[in-house]
């Protein structure tokens, strides 16, 4: 079976709150402003494949893999935590998220800074996720330090999040890559875990996106 081609821009296009990934405090700022439990893990954003190694630690070839045919692109691999990573950004786990964006102004800005940034849905936890940067202004105001507009923001599924922590990953949540698509990279067959030992970022009840309707937007990172 010949491998999918990279999904481009299949992921979903919310809009991102994010801060210095290395800096504990920048973290934890994060999760007072949007009033979110520290418990929950963050997603480490980074501008390309070739930094997963500054972030993460014991990095099995099939992670590589994946990192290498789908990225930049909706999926989130989860993977050993690195050094950098402090534990405010994994809600006090060994193990972090890892994603690399496929917006243009998100990979911009992330090449333009050279580290990662930690960006979860610019809102309050619990409410829906705001779809232009005049709702992220209304909604959060003065306690974020500015607002980066990307231009409209398309909504669609969320990212694919794989545990890649052993040789045969899994997936712990479905999104815009498919599990056949996984699969044909990887040449072999992989489990949906509907449990996970593993908390992953993104997994509450509440509905996290807005209608979708063209407009202004700032994207995630």
């Amino acid at each position: 079976m010949r491998p999918p081609p990279p999904p481009g821009r299949r992921g979903t296009r919310q809009t991102g709150q994010g801060t210095n990934a290395e800096d504990p405090a920048a973290v934890s700022r994060i999760f007072q402003v949007k009033r979110r439990p520290p418990s929950h893990p963050l997603i480490v954003h980074t501008a390309g494949a070739k930094q997963l190694d500054d972030w993460v630690q014991d990095v099995p070839q099939a992670a590589r893999l994946l990192a290498g045919h789908f990225w930049p692109g909706p999926l989130t691999l989860i993977l050993g935590r690195g050094q950098p990573v402090p534990l405010e950004a994994t809600g006090g786990l060994e193990t972090v998220a890892v994603r690399v964006p496929d917006h243009p102004v998100a990979l911009a800005f992330l090449s333009a800074f050279g580290g990662g940034v930690t960006a979860p849905s610019a809102n309050r936890f619990g409410s829906v996720s705001p779809t232009t940067a005049d709702h992220v202004r209304a909604e959060l105001g003065e306690a974020v330090d500015f607002v980066l507009d990307g231009g409209p923001c398309e909504v669609g599924v969320e990212s694919t999040i794989v545990d890649a922590t052993g040789e045969i990953p899994s997936i712990l949540r479905p999104g815009g890559v498919t599990r056949e698509d996984l699969e044909a990279v990887l040449g072999c067959p992989i489990a949906v875990r509907a449990t996970s030992r593993v908390r992953v970022p993104g997994q509450h009840p509440t509905r996290r996106t807005a209608p979708a309707t063209p407009s202004s937007s700032t994207p995630t990172a």
